[in-house]
């Protein structure tokens, strides 16, 4: 009986010491040890990734001290890194954290008003994106998968498809991202930006406007106007010339098929055959001609109110504009602004 009970004390003693051993840390080393947990990968799995990469010594000693610290649900998915020589509630801790390795990040900005070929320069300046790729895919709205392309006419004339559809903003991307991955991230920020306006597709269907009608407004104003307080009147502007079917005459309509940004437009400018040249031909151009902020298509939906017709930038370099219901009053502007430049 004594001799029994001695072997089951030494073979307890073993067993004791066998999980305390290979619960102890491995031998710490200053380099990092990276590895994966595939999301859907139970807890054997991970023990075993653990015990191979040499983090842990014994994978089933470290399933069964999860499963008794109750954790096993708790290990989250993910690229990791942990130092040899941590324990086990210390790797537990990590993978119940989520505690990944960061990803280096790619950071750019694209500002209020930008054209899709400024886009391409500054992308490709910035050694984040190939210039032709870009313009190509600007050009291809089927290649993404955005509800939002859906709605962009196949009509003749439009330079860009995607011309306004890419939201103006300062994006975080993974290092390496493609020229096709960041032109996602843009379509998907505009679809999100555009969710946020309440009740949108109702309002553009009480108002008999498509979505490429509201942007293509809404560009025309951000490439206008400065002052945001003025953005819902040069809509309201836009929509009262449009229902007299008077040509828009926007200077920026020029400017975009001249691609080169003018201090000055001469008469020979306004005379360039172009689809979006608005002092030649009536209605909107095909499409959009920037990038328009949020703030510029909200103006775009909800339009002030007013019988103006015309409006002029004012000469003393606040930005804002005077605006005119006549052609007389609208001269009568003109030269008020041109005398405060004097």
């Amino acid at each position: 009986m004594t001799t029994l009970f001695l072997l089951l004390v030494i073979i307890a003693g073993g067993a004791a010491f066998y999980i305390w051993s290979a619960m102890q840390p491995v031998q710490p080393k200053t380099q990092p040890v990276a590895f994966t947990v595939v999301k859907g990968t139970g807890t054997s799995a991970i023990a075993d990734t653990l015990e191979q990469k040499g983090l842990i010594r014994n994978a089933l000693v470290f399933k069964a001290y999860v499963k008794f610290k109750q954790q096993g649900n708790a290990l989250q998915a993910g690229n990791y890194e942990a130092q040899p020589g941590i324990t086990f509630d210390q790797l537990i801790a990590k993978l119940s954290a989520g505690d990944v390795v960061k990803e280096e990040m790619i950071r750019f900005t694209i500002p209020e008003g930008y054209t899709i070929r400024q886009m391409a320069d500054k992308l490709q300046k910035e050694g984040l994106a190939d210039r032709q790729q870009f313009l190509q895919l600007a050009n291809e709205p089927s290649a993404f998968d955005v509800s939002l392309v859906r709605d962009i006419p196949k009509q003749a004339g439009l330079r860009y498809a995607l011309e306004g559809y890419l939201f103006p903003e300062t994006y975080e991307l993974k290092k390496g991202s493609t020229t096709k991955d960041i032109v996602q991230a843009m379509l998907e920020q505009t679809q999100k930006r555009l969710n946020t306006i309440p009740d949108l597709d109702a309002n553009l269907k009480q108002r008999g406007e498509t979505l490429h009608q509201l942007l293509s407004v809404a560009s025309l104003v951000e490439r206008e106007v400065v002052v945001d307080d003025e953005r819902p009147i040069v809509a309201g502007v836009i929509y009262n010339r449009l229902k007299q079917d008077k040509k828009l005459e926007i200077d920026a309509t020029v400017q975009y098929m001249l691609d080169k940004q003018k201090e000055r437009l001469y008469y020979k400018d306004l005379a360039v055959e172009s689809p979006y040249n608005t002092y030649l031909h009536p209605g909107l151009p095909p499409g959009p001609i920037a990038s328009p902020s949020l703030k510029s298509v909200v103006a775009a939906l909800q339009p002030a109110a007013t019988d103006y017709l015309f409006y002029v930038t004012k000469k003393d370099g606040t930005h804002e504009h005077l605006f005119a219901a006549t052609y007389k009053e609208h001269l009568h502007n003109i030269q008020v602004s041109n005398r405060k430049t004097k």
